[in-house]
C-alpha cells in the first residue's frame, strides 16, 4: 500500500501540470438570437448599456467576464458585416456617455459599417443617451427618443481632486522630481497654475470642437451652428424639448421605431435579432442589455466617490459624459 501511494504521488504532480481548471468560465462568442418576428430580413438591436470605456469588467466565481463597449461593438459589428440578412441596424442607447476616445470609437464602427453594409441605422434612446451616447447617436441616419428619456448635454469635461490641504492637515508630505515644468500636469498632490489651467482648458476646446462638428455634419438639415451652439452648454433635454430643438427626429415608443425602419425599407415582416452570449440572453426588445458596464448609480450618470473613482478611466480623464 505504502509503496502504491509514493507512485501516485508523483503521478498526481504531473497531472496537475498538464491540466489547467479555469473557476471563471471563458467569455464565448456572441450568438445570434431572435427576439420577434419572423420572416427572411433581419433588423439587428444592439446595446450601448453603461458609461463608455475600453474597460472590461472581469467575471465573478462562476460568470463570464464582461468586455468593454468598445470591444462589444466591434465584435458585434463584424459578425453583422458578414451576414446578408442584416437589412438595418438599431443602437439602443441607455448611456449618460463617457472617455472621448471609446464614444468617438464606437461612432467610428458604427459609420465605417454603414458605409460599408449600406444599410439604414437608427439610434433609439431608451432612457438616457447624454453626452458620449449622443455623440454616438450621431452615427444613425435618424434619432429616435422614448417619450421619457433625456439626452442632449454636448460637451466635454475633465475633473480632479485637489488633495495637497488635506495630505497638509494628517502630515503626509508629497515630493515629485519631474523632467520639466508640466511634467506633472494635472496632478491632485498641489493647486494647478494658471499656465495649466488654460492648457487644459485648449484640450477641453479643442475636444469640444469636434463634439460640436459631429453633431452639425449629422443634424445639419434641422440644425443651424448658431442654434446649435446655443444648446451645446451642457444641459440635458427631455425628448419633446430635444425634438423641439432639431436634436432628434422623432419621439416615440422602440415597437413604432422597428415599425418605422420596416417602412423604410419597404418589407412588412423582418425578425428582430440581437447578439448575446450564452446564459446571457433575454428575449424581448426591452430586455436588459447582455452586459452591463458599471453599477446602476454609474448608468444613470451618478458616481459614488466610494467606488474608487469619478471617472472610468484612472488618472486625467476627458470624458464626454453627463456628470451630475
Amino acid at each position: 500500500m505504502k509503496g502504491r501511494a509514493l507512485f501516485l504521488i508523483p503521478l498526481l504532480f504531473i497531472l496537475a501540470s498538464c491540466v489547467s481548471i479555469s473557476i471563471s468560465p471563458q467569455t464565448k462568442p456572441l450568438k445570434e438570437k431572435v427576439l420577434e418576428g419572423e420572416g427572411h430580413p433581419k433588423i439587428l438591436v444592439l446595446d450601448l448599456d453603461g458609461v463608455i470605456s475600453f474597460s472590461g469588467k472581469p467575471g465573478g466565481i462562476g460568470t463570464m467576464s464582461r468586455p468593454s463597449p468598445v470591444a462589444y461593438f466591434k465584435e458585434a459589428l463584424v459578425k453583422a458585416q458578414s451576414d446578408k440578412d442584416i437589412a438595418g441596424l438599431i443602437i439602443r442607447i441607455n448611456s449618460p456617455g463617457g472617455g472621448v476616445t471609446a464614444s468617438d470609437v464606437i461612432y467610428h464602427e458604427i459609420t465605417a459599417f454603414k458605409k460599408k453594409k449600406k444599410v439604414p441605422v437608427y439610434a433609439y434612446i431608451m432612457d438616457v443617451g447624454a453626452s458620449g451616447g449622443y455623440y454616438v447617436a450621431q452615427s444613425a441616419d435618424r434619432i429616435i427618443a422614448s417619450p421619457t428619456a433625456l439626452t442632449g448635454s454636448i460637451g466635454v469635461i475633465a475633473m480632479k481632486f485637489d488633495i495637497e490641504g488635506l495630505m497638509s492637515k494628517v502630515g503626509v508630505r508629497e515630493e515629485t522630481y519631474k523632467s520639466g515644468a508640466e511634467k506633472d500636469f494635472w496632478s491632485p498632490f498641489r493647486p494647478s497654475t494658471p499656465r495649466e489651467k488654460a492648457m487644459l482648458q485648449g484640450i477641453i476646446d479643442s475636444l469640444f470642437a469636434r463634439f460640436m462638428h459631429v453633431v452639425s455634419e449629422n443634424r445639419k438639415k434641422g440644425l443651424t451652428q448658431s442654434q446649435l451652439l446655443a444648446l451645446a452648454d451642457g444641459r440635458i433635454f427631455t425628448a419633446d424639448q430635444a425634438l423641439k430643438n432639431g436634436l432628434i427626429d422623432q419621439e416615440a415608443y422602440l415597437d413604432d421605431a422597428i415599425v418605422g425602419l420596416k417602412k423604410s425599407l419597404g418589407i412588412t415582416k423582418a425578425r428582430v435579432v440581437t447578439y448575446a452570449r450564452p446564459s446571457t440572453f433575454k428575449p424581448t426588445v426591452y430586455s436588459s442589455a447582455p452586459f452591463k458596464t458599471e453599477s446602476e448609480a454609474e448608468r444613470s450618470g451618478l458616481f459614488s466617490i466610494f467606488s474608487g473613482s469619478l471617472s472610468p478611466e484612472p488618472g486625467v480623464a476627458f470624458m464626454y459624459l453627463w456628470n451630475p
